[in-house]
């Protein structure tokens, strides 16, 4: 029976939020809930919500706060159980195959019937197709992690159906089975980390084994924390006067909503720039920093004035 990590940064919520803390991962309660019900009950999470929120982020986190090797399989379409699973190693195969070729008198010795001559092959054809001769990935790596592993199954919404699928057993009862071998089961269960930007419906299967997450864009007073954790070298006048500007954006009618990575190298850039407080002229020079689509920048530049004194007002109150 496979075994559950002891990890000391997961003996309660608080704890979660402190250990992610000290790697800079500014968290929730929900948030820190789901990190200890999946380490305590077994269950994968799987975090909704828009991109750049932190999703992604927050595997990568729990693997630096918990001192866990992070394995990260990328989802797109087409993935399949060769670059998920395992592969096997054709060149190594065909090598043995060689040697195998070459001793074959010697192993067959004095077999002086078909019959017999087969029997003394059937060890050498197993090790043919035994662990030896395979490549696993990160899947597999993840199973075979002595200590445990923070596993982040990145993007699932952009793999296929058949890739939900070839979860289910992974996600439900934390083994491997590969044909020729049998199955494998996880040393120690990895904490899982699946996440979906929601670009097609996952199917309920996949769902019912997972606990659901969903994290959305954070308010003024937490985004003000997250970048201040990233970049500590910021004012507070500044900080307070970007994260209100920010909000005020993704209120707008725009494609694509500046993400909490894009506020943390707005803020980067800004200090580079040496400014103490935004600017209009400043503001509409690195507007290309938030906003990636030249609609959404048409958009916001021609609001910027009102938007900026709005940020302004707003970060006065704040301090207040």
């Amino acid at each position: 029976m496979n075994k559950i990590a002891k990890v000391p940064g997961l003996k309660s919520i608080d704890t979660v939020t402190k250990a992610l803390s000290s790697v800079g991962y500014i968290s929730n309660r929900s948030i820190s809930t789901a990190v200890y019900l999946a380490h305590h009950l077994r269950k994968p999470v799987l975090i909704e919500g828009p991109a750049g929120v932190g999703k992604t982020d927050l595997a990568v986190s729990l693997s630096r706060s918990l001192k866990m090797p992070l394995l990260r399989m990328q989802c797109y379409e087409g993935l399949d159980e060769s670059k998920a699973l395992y592969e096997w190693k054709y060149g190594k195969q065909l090598l043995y195959t060689q040697i195998l070729k070459e001793k074959i008198h010697e192993l067959i010795g004095k077999a002086d019937t078909l019959e017999s001559s087969f029997k003394k092959l059937t060890g050498f054809q197993d090790l043919f197709f035994s662990r030896d001769f395979i490549e696993p990935r990160p899947l597999l790596k993840a199973m075979e992690q002595e200590e445990g592993s923070v596993l982040l199954i990145d993007e699932i919404d952009k793999s296929d159906e058949e890739f939900e699928a070839l979860l289910l057993e992974i996600l439900a009862d934390y083994q491997i089975t590969i044909p020729e071998i049998g199955t494998i089961e996880a040393r120690t269960p990895p904490l899982v980390i699946l996440t979906s930007n929601a670009t097609r419906e996952l199917g309920d299967a996949l769902k019912r084994r997972c606990l659901h997450l969903h994290i959305g864009f954070p308010d003024a007073d937490r985004e003000c924390e997250i970048v201040r954790a990233r970049v500590p070298d910021i004012t507070t006048k500044l900080l307070r006067q970007l994260v209100a500007f920010v909000q005020m954006v993704r209120s707008e009618n725009i494609r694509k909503q500046p993400s909490i990575s894009e506020t943390i190298d707005w803020a980067r850039t800004l200090i580079l720039l040496h400014a103490p407080v935004l600017e209009e002229e400043m503001v509409r020079d690195t507007l290309n920093v938030i906003l990636k689509r030249q609609a959404d920048i048409t958009e916001v530049q021609s609001k910027v004035e009102t938007l900026l004194q709005s940020a302004i007002e707003a970060a006065q109150g704040a301090r207040r």
